[in-house]
């Protein structure tokens, strides 16, 4: 009696150690797109859940955002369900680009779909199919940016109710495993679109291990492993000496205290804490707020995305938000 395929076997034994952590009757689901990494994924959830008396489903979310988006989704929810996934819901979202683009609203809006979809079925988790080429993608991305230790961390394995098997995984193995489950995973045209930000990273790390060797997606994922454990530290520092300082305003000598590295962060959380969107929040806010303890010639308030406004005055600093008019 033979076994899997390797690779069906590889997706199926990182989603098992995911699903181990969870007590009986727990119910998870796949976000599956109907693209390769998640449906190999699907079919990992289905095959190892039933053995940990585990409930498993799918979620499909269209963005509507291509002409056919609902017959890929569909497509994909029919093959979630041939693997004998249940429930398989379907999710139709609406994407508002507004000032963000498309890749940050649609990533909202598939994020608050997911949310919903698990709160309905009792999720406690929810699975991404994430690998380890968009691990690598995802670095290079924040070196591009300049966005310091958090950006190069890259995507967690878990957070909160969404976990990450696969990022140990490459995009060809997922592509393998649904060849050998007899999946026909999706080709998203946007996935080949240089206008996209990712894409263009994309095309960058083939051209990498052509000019310095074989094995450099593997070493920037690593890298965001490493990077992510000084970033959930200083953020912890950060937290703590914002619950030390209390409320506002804050005493800018006891700002200036703090080594930088912990209060650059604080300095985020402050301000998303007063309403700033967190994507928006870039390095250049971050300096300008800390330039007024660590660089303080009576320079004015400083504005962040959000309508929030940083102040010193009389030795303290301040973070509002305009009132809302009603």
């Amino acid at each position: 009696m033979t076994g899997p395929h390797p690779v069906v076997a590889a997706v199926r034994l990182a989603v098992r150690g995911v699903l181990s952590s969870l007590p009986p009757g727990a119910r998870v689901l796949a976000a599956c797109s109907g693209g390769a990494d998640s449906l190999a994924l699907a079919e990992a959830l289905a095959f190892e859940a039933p053995k940990l008396a585990i409930g498993a489903g799918a979620v499909i979310v269209d963005h509507g955002l291509q002409a056919g988006s609902g017959s890929v989704a569909r497509r994909a929810a029919l093959q979630c369900r041939g693997l004998g996934l249940d429930p398989v819901e379907v999710v139709t979202v609406a994407v508002d680009p507004g000032g963000v683009g498309p890749e940050a609203a649609a990533r909202t809006a598939r994020y608050a779909a997911l949310e919903e979809a698990a709160d309905r079925v009792g999720a406690e988790l929810v699975l991404l199919g994430h690998t380890r080429d968009d691990q690598a993608e995802q670095v290079l991305l924040g070196l591009a940016r300049g966005s310091g230790a958090r950006s190069l961390s890259g995507m967690p394995a878990r957070r909160g109710r969404y976990a990450r098997p696969l990022l140990g995984l490459t995009r060809a193995q997922t592509a393998a495993a649904c060849t050998a489950s007899g999946l026909e995973p999706w080709a998203d045209p946007h996935n080949d679109d240089p206008a996209y930000a990712r894409v263009r990273a994309r095309r960058v790390l083939p051209a990498l291990e052509a000019a310095l060797g074989p094995g450099v997606a593997a070493a920037l994922a690593r890298t965001a492993d490493q990077l992510r454990e000084d970033a959930d530290h200083l953020e912890e520092l950060a937290a703590a000496a914002a619950a030390s300082l209390g409320p506002c305003p804050l005493p800018a000598t006891d700002l200036a205290a703090l080594p930088r590295p912990v209060r650059t962060r604080l300095w985020r959380l402050l301000v998303i804490a007063a309403g700033a969107p967190a994507g928006a929040v870039a390095f250049s806010h971050v300096e300008a707020c800390d330039a007024l303890v660590s660089r303080w010639h009576g320079q004015g308030p400083v504005h962040v995305p959000g309508g929030v406004t940083v102040t010193r005055s009389g030795g303290r600093v301040s973070i509002t938000t305009p009132s809302r008019v009603e």
